[in-house]
């Protein structure tokens, strides 16, 4: 019995670990980090980084010669013929062999020495993209972060409003069950029975869709984070007080300052202007002359040849060293199609850049003006709701003693659930707006 208790127990102790990973608790941190880690957009950008990375050293690796070695070899078989001559490196073969074997052995090297700047305005070019593709990937880290922040506050929204809601619940079923009471009494009329029973009713099918709502924003979080649909994610949703809502606003001028410095979007389109400016330079270089050089040594074999294989190489071998230079004449309008559209796109960058910035500004603005006008809602619906607080306290205890009717009371009801739905609704927007504000101006997330 003792060992078997000793089993158990050291089955339970290893298992332990599993159960406390099944219920581990996500925090927004451990959602952003875990999409940082694992969303598969973000690592599609994290390859065409690597990509990126290996062009800059293809275009380096251009400006150094290139050296190739090429052998052939072929087997000739002349049925018909009682002798032949043939060349072999600096020897004439007078051979009379039908079947006759022959080598060649080459080295070449070539080297463009200039051509009008293009290798080095392509590793420029190389370079910038591989900066964009960088920025890139952290314009996809802010998206994830930003679009995580969205979801997960909406879920305490969600959560917030089913609470609401379930409390609402409970309050019309313990109305019902006085109304009961009073309608056996003698007190109400069946008709008010049945308005309380119908809002029981209401106010339950209201519950089921809050508690849908908060389902769908926990799945399009899970979908966000690539993870399972079906698995179950417990949220650790935290507790927000006053002060944490109605925080004092960044200066919006400094944020979208800030932004403008550090948004990736921002400093990419920067740099797809430089880019576009360096295509223009690789365009106007086609108009110059190229200067490339070259350079090969090689020697030739053959079967019927009376010096051996060692001999042949040495006097068959041969060295060639060359200059070209290629002037362009007349191209029928390419390059300068080449340096006309380059031109265009620098224009068309900086238009797309200028759009960015209104766009952030745009963007900024929005997220300030809706912060303050969630705190200041926020303000309003605080005091509205407990002044319907109160009012549906003083309604509900004279219908208890038979002193109000059933729209009267119901009406308070629905007063007092619209504030607090107002008041939830002011809170997570100014949560939500003041959390994304911080974040432009350059601060993590973090509620």
């Amino acid at each position: 019995m003792r060992q078997k208790a000793l089993c158990i127990i050291a089955l339970l102790s290893s298992a332990s670990p599993f159960l406390a990973q099944e219920a581990k608790e996500w925090t927004l941190e451990d959602c952003i980090n875990y999409a940082l880690d694992k969303n598969i957009q973000l690592q599609q950008n994290k390859i065409a980084l690597q990509e990126s990375e290996i062009d800059v050293k293809s275009a380096k690796a251009s400006l150094f010669p290139s050296l190739s070695f090429n052998t052939g070899h072929n087997l000739i078989n002349r049925p018909y013929q009682e002798n032949s001559n043939t060349v072999s490196g600096t020897e004439i073969i007078n051979s009379n062999e039908k079947t006759t074997y022959n080598g060649n052995y080459s080295l070449n090297a070539q080297w463009t020495v200039w051509n009008g700047g293009r290798r080095l305005n392509n590793i420029k070019q190389q370079k910038t993209s591989r900066d964009i593709a960088s920025l890139t990937v952290n314009e996809t880290e802010n998206m994830l972060q930003e679009e995580i922040t969205k979801l997960f506050i909406q879920i305490l929204y969600a959560d917030e409003s089913v609470k609401i809601n379930r409390n609402t619940l409970e309050t019309s079923k313990a109305t019902y069950e006085r109304g009961q009471e009073l309608f056996k009494e003698g007190s109400i009329s069946k008709a008010d029975l049945a308005q309380l029973e119908a809002q029981v009713g209401n106010d339950e099918y209201q519950l089921v869709t809050a508690e849908s709502s908060l389902r769908s924003y926990k799945l399009q979080l899970k979908q966000l984070l690539e993870l399972d649909g079906t698995s179950e994610m417990v949220l650790s949703l935290p507790q927000l007080d006053d002060e944490e809502i109605m925080q004092l606003l960044p200066s919006q001028i400094d944020v979208y300052q800030t932004a403008l410095a550090n948004r990736p979007e921002i400093q990419s389109g920067k740099l797809s202007i430089d880019n576009a400016k360096l295509a223009v330079s690789a365009a106007k270089s086609g108009y110059y002359p190229t200067i490339s050089m070259s350079a090969s040594s090689s020697s030739t074999t053959n079967s019927a040849s009376t010096r051996n294989w060692a001999n042949q190489m040495k006097y068959g071998w041969n060295n060639m060293i060359g200059i070209n230079l290629n002037i362009p004449i007349f191209d029928n309008r390419q390059n300068k199609t080449n340096v006309q559209k380059a031109k265009l796109q620098v224009a068309d960058s900086q238009y797309a850049l200028e759009t960015k910035q209104k766009e952030l500004y745009s963007t900024i603005e929005s997220l300030w003006l809706d912060a303050l006008n969630a705190q200041q809602q926020y303000q309003a619906a605080e005091t509205k709701e407990k002044s319907c607080q109160t009012s549906y306290d003083m309604v509900s205890e004279q219908f208890n003693l038979g002193m109000k009717n059933t729209i009267e009371l119901l009406t308070e009801k629905n007063n007092l659930l619209n504030a607090q739905q107002q008041r939830v609704q002011a809170k997570y927007m100014a949560i939500l707006n003041r959390t994304l504000l911080n974040f432009y101006a350059g601060n993590p997330i973090e509620l």
